[in-house]
């Protein structure tokens, strides 16, 4: 199960079907494969798995916008891949869901912007180029759906200025569904951190609730504490002791 480009240029990945499921995946990954799905409109969804090492040269070539046909039992499907799973602390591919579509219908996916070109505003004027959305819709067939969108931020010459969807150039292959007045990216003024000096930290405020009738109150700073309250209250007269006897 390998990974090849064509003569025609189309990526080919092959499969196999998977009869384990659950807790027993883990098998399957210790064999070098990696657990999948394929689904989609009128298609009855399959579980596949496929060579691990292929499925990551195939994902960095064509990522979640290109046509991948499986081979899975004399069959070749063309599907696009929906989501990946990664595991929390490798971040290695532990699952895959492929979408099966049909290349002759329009379908809409999420396509990644690219920033090209210099800006003036960053390069000669310390601007810090700010990007307000890392992808776009478009419809498209799907083997027009590009691999990403460029953004030629050598149009902005000042700091404020931005490229929202409606500046962007139509294409005759898709057609970007983001509302035309979303910010793509944006050169914003720099703004210097404040240098707080640690003798300016003011201490935290200590709250705590209001003594009730015959409760003491909590002592804090432990037992240096204890003893200064405790020679406080010898200093102090108590009411009876402050009391003068009257004389005879």
């Amino acid at each position: 199960m390998k990974k090849s480009l064509s003569s025609s240029g189309k990526v080919t990945l092959k499969a196999q079907l998977r009869v384990i499921f659950g807790k027993k995946l883990s098998k399957v990954r210790k064999q070098g494969l990696a657990p999948g799905n394929i689904y989609g409109p009128g298609y009855k969804s399959k579980s596949i798995s496929v060579v691990y090492k292929d499925l990551i040269k195939t994902y960095r070539s064509v990522g979640q916008t290109g046509i991948i046909y499986l081979d899975l039992e004399k069959e070749s499907i063309p599907v696009l891949i929906k989501s990946v799973q990664k595991h929390p602390l490798t971040r290695s591919l532990i699952h895959i869901d492929f979408r099966k579509v049909d290349l002759t219908k329009k379908i809409e996916a999420s396509v990644p912007v690219k920033a090209i070109g210099v800006s003036e505003a960053v390069s000669q004027k310390a601007g810090v180029l700010l990007f307000q959305t890392e992808t776009l819709l478009v419809e498209a067939l799907p083997e027009d759906i590009p691999s990403h969108i460029d953004i030629d931020i050598s149009i902005i010459k000042e700091i404020g200025q931005e490229i929202k969807v409606s500046d962007l150039k139509k294409s005759s292959k898709y057609e970007i569904k983001t509302p035309i007045e979303k910010v793509i990216v944006a050169v914003i003024a720099h703004k210097e951190e404040s240098i707080v000096p640690e003798t300016a930290v003011a201490a935290p405020e200590i709250i705590t609730e209001a003594v009730k009738e015959g409760e003491e109150a909590p002592i804090e700073g432990g037992e240096k504490k204890e003893k200064s309250d405790k020679t406080k209250e010898a200093a102090t007269p108590t009411k009876k002791e402050a009391t003068v006897a009257p004389k005879k």
